[in-house]
């Protein structure tokens, strides 16, 4: 969902004088432990544990995307493997979060596949699950291939959607009957017209719209990722009923207060927590999907 300030902050993403401000100054790491646990695993594992605390499970996604080199992909999966891991030594109510070019994809999709089927086997191993996030759109029809792919083998799969694409309810009815889970969000990359909806009213309809379809599809996991009120509410009314899993997603750092509300009333509430030194991609996403955060970030810049 993306509209003129959006295409603007995702433009700085290649900017060297924004990249600067976010990631050399203060006011920038300021900004963005606000949405980060931090830059180790170390760390993550340690916001982890608070949040399962406070009865929340966990997405731990280390960060990162479009990597240029084997050596960094095969990085990238190791360092899965190792926080799979501690979310097994500490017990934690946790899966990840994976992204495929992180894992090679724009390399090799072998080599992007061999990995998932690694991280997947180590996930099945300690009893969790694994996320694939979805990318831009270059890459939606890889993604869901190898989600697939390793779902059929392993089972333990999810992967995410994004309402503002035309063409995700067809995907739905593609991926619903492996029965991984399958997160709905909005969607956060700069798309061209003809394939993704830019109007805020068009994209929350076919949110509504994918929600029902969830829902409806017995096979499937539903995870609604969201902060929007309207479609929480909608999505309380739609599983009054529904005895399957589900689950709302919503972001680390983001209405921390709707999220002890949802656990007070009974709902299963999982946060997306990124960590890593690979945050100003991430950050930049979540700016342009949520403008009044400029402003916390100006001021943290100019001190006032």
């Amino acid at each position: 969902m993306i509209n003129a300030f959006s295409k603007v902050m995702l433009k700085a993403t290649d900017l060297k004088l924004s990249k600067y401000l976010f990631t050399d100054l203060s006011a920038g790491r300021k900004l963005a432990l606000r949405f980060v646990a931090g830059e180790t695993l170390e760390e993550a594992v340690a916001v982890a544990g608070e949040l399962n605390e406070r009865g929340m499970s966990v997405s731990l996604d280390h960060l990162g995307e479009s990597v240029s080199d084997v050596g960094s992909a095969r990085a990238a999966r190791d360092d899965y493997l190792a926080c799979l891991d501690e979310i097994a030594e500490f017990g934690l109510d946790s899966n990840v979060s994976v992204k495929l070019t992180q894992l090679g994809l724009s390399l090799d999709r072998e080599l992007a596949i061999d990995a998932m089927r690694q991280i997947a086997g180590r996930a099945a191993e300690i009893g969790t699950t694994v996320t694939i996030d979805m990318e831009d759109s270059p890459y939606t029809d890889a993604t869901l291939d190898i989600y697939e792919l390793v779902q059929r083998e392993y089972g333990n799969l999810g992967v995410a959607v994004q309402a503002y694409l035309y063409r995700t309810a067809a995907d739905v009815s593609r991926i619903a009957p492996l029965g991984g889970h399958i997160r709905l969000c909005k969607g956060a990359y700069a798309e061209p017209d003809k394939i993704a909806m830019s109007r805020r009213e068009h994209v929350n309809a076919n949110f509504a719209t994918l929600t029902q379809q969830l829902m409806d599809q017995h096979d499937a996991k539903p995870a609604i990722a969201t902060h929007d009120d309207r479609l929480i509410d909608l999505t309380r009314t739609l599983v009054a009923d529904r005895k399957s899993p589900f689950e709302f997603q919503m972001l680390y750092g983001i209405r921390e207060q709707l999220q002890s509300e949802l656990v007070r009333q009974g709902h299963p509430l999982r946060i997306y927590v990124p960590y890593g030194s690979e945050w100003y991609p991430y950050l930049t996403r979540r700016l342009a999907e949520r403008p009044a955060n400029t402003l916390f970030f100006m001021r943290a810049l100019f001190g006032k």
